[in-house]
């Protein structure tokens, strides 16, 4: 008798990833799992004690993928380091499509909105690299967040394809008119104090 093969919680996860990739994010549900890992339900459910806690992990796993995205985009020193967030999360939508749906367009009513690490760490370039206060910095970067999460969608969905230079230009306009605004604006108000 062959020994019997152990699946992990990382053979799990990896491999409704994969699912997702290739069938969106409705393809995480036990029997797809089962039948891609060639086994019974019985590993995913001694892993994971409900189907909630296994969207969970995948999430998570989906979100480490795409902070690697955000690291490896910083480090090529193509981009001034919020640009290279802001391409990173474009190219994300562009080549994991299914991954960034899953991450960045599914109802969250339910879930905890806290801003994640990366949202942090872009108002803290804005306002360092601007000497912005960090409401300013904060209000900045949820305008220029907005208008890159429609370049993703629409990559995401089809709607539209850019090339990567017309990406990169509008990201720098939209960013810099909406510095322009808030900078003048923070200035005025300086001015008035006095």
């Amino acid at each position: 008798m062959p020994p019997n093969v152990k699946i992990t919680k990382e053979d799990i996860i990896e491999t409704a990833l994969e699912l997702v990739r290739t069938s969106g994010a409705q393809s995480i549900n036990a029997r797809a799992i089962a039948a891609s890992l060639n086994c019974s339900t019985q590993p995913i459910f001694s892993n994971f004690a409900t189907m909630d806690e296994l969207q969970r992990a995948v999430i998570s796993a989906a979100y480490e993928l795409y902070l690697s995205f955000l690291k490896q985009e910083a480090e090529s020193g193509n981009y001034p380091p919020y640009k290279a967030y802001g391409m990173s999360y474009v190219r994300f939508a562009k080549d994991e499509k299914e991954l960034f749906k899953l991450l960045f367009m599914r109802d969250r009513s339910d879930e905890d909105k806290s801003p994640p690490i990366d949202f942090n760490e872009s108002v803290d370039m804005i306002a360092k690299a601007n000497n912005l206060s960090h409401d300013t910095a904060m209000l900045i970067h949820l305008e220029v967040w907005t208008f890159v999460h429609g370049i993703g969608t629409m990559l995401a969905t089809s709607f539209l394809t850019f090339e990567w230079d017309l990406v990169s230009r509008m990201l720098s306009d939209a960013y810099q008119g909406i510095l322009l605004r808030h900078t003048q604006e923070e200035n005025k108000n300086e001015c008035n104090k006095n």
